[in-house]
């Protein structure tokens, strides 16, 4: 059999009509590190000292530097996962994300993220994938809630 890079795809490919309300897409656990602090600082330029200083935050009772929100939220993206393979080119965009941040996330947690598909809004040549955002730590608390919104091509 002769090899197409063309047809090489890490999932089947599924069209906007094809996806179910509650259908999950998880992506692998990561541990935060010290190394995702820092790359957060530089790209997001955040200095406050209670994500970077760890004597700042232990004088506030803290067990370390707590991590942004941004920082933690960037570990639910669909792309770290299954989801833009399985839809390949028919996504046209993100557009639209919310979140609650609702517990604090330390150097050493270990995050594990899942997207539910909560709806699904048919539009004429296209449709909105309505995605309910969450990520578990290591003592499995939910640290965040939110929603994702992804515009496809039907």
């Amino acid at each position: 059999m002769e090899f197409d890079p063309k047809t090489f795809n890490v999932t089947e490919r599924r069209g906007f009509g094809d996806l179910k309300v509650g259908e999950v897409f998880r992506s692998p656990s990561r541990t935060v590190t010290e190394a995702h602090f820092a790359a957060f600082q530089m790209l997001s330029a955040d200095n406050h000292p209670i994500h970077y200083d760890i004597e700042y935050c232990k004088a506030r009772g803290l067990r370390g530097m707590l991590a942004h929100g941004f920082q933690v939220l960037c570990f639910s993206a669909a792309g770290a996962g299954s989801f833009p393979h399985l839809i390949g080119d028919s996504l046209v965009g993100f557009i639209e994300q919310s979140s609650k941040f609702l517990k604090g996330v330390y150097v050493g947690d270990t995050l594990s993220p899942a997207l539910v598909i909560s709806a699904l809004i048919p539009q004429r040549t296209t449709g909105i994938v309505v995605m309910a955002a969450t990520i578990h730590n290591q003592a499995g608390q939910l640290v965040l809630t939110g929603e994702h919104k992804y515009l496809l091509r039907k």
